[in-house]
């Protein structure tokens, strides 16, 4: 998850970091999620292993975005039962999934989000995405070397 801080920090986007979970702490779960909002959060990443119901159950207790990172645990099953788990969320509960271990494009993900209200993020988005292309084309112009 560090890079989704690591991405957000890039953009001088302020983050909040805490460790929760569905099944070991659902209270602080709950509180969490439910005071986000007023906190001023704007979107929610979170990154869950194995079962992977943090960030749908996250999402069931707040109107804020969540992004959800599968993440490839100790005790999963190979990734996959955390994709599938994040990715198959019922009707009315969406969460927004990102690749196995993907934490890099849910920091991408939410600056995005942010950057929908907010001119100096979406300046910086646009440079990060112009600095994208050039390094394709620095790539094109070694190989053509």
């Amino acid at each position: 998850m560090q890079e989704a801080i690591d991405i957000l920090h890039s953009f001088s986007i302020e983050t909040e970091v805490n460790v929760v979970s569905a099944h070991r702490t659902p209270k602080a779960m709950v509180e969490y999620a439910e005071s986000a909002l007023e906190r001023g959060i704007k979107v929610i990443i979170a990154g869950a292993g194995g079962a992977a119901h943090l960030p749908g159950m996250v999402a069931s207790l707040t109107t804020l975005p969540v992004i959800g990172v599968p993440i490839k645990s100790s005790n999963s099953i190979d990734g996959w039962d955390s994709v599938l788990s994040i990715l198959q969320m019922p009707s009315g509960v969406p969460v927004a999934t990102v690749a196995l271990n993907g934490a890099n494009n849910a920091g991408i993900l939410a600056a995005q989000i942010i950057a929908v209200h907010n001119d100096g993020v979406q300046h910086a988005m646009q440079s990060y995405k112009a600095s994208l292309k050039e390094k394709v084309a620095a790539m094109n112009a070694e190989l053509n070397q």
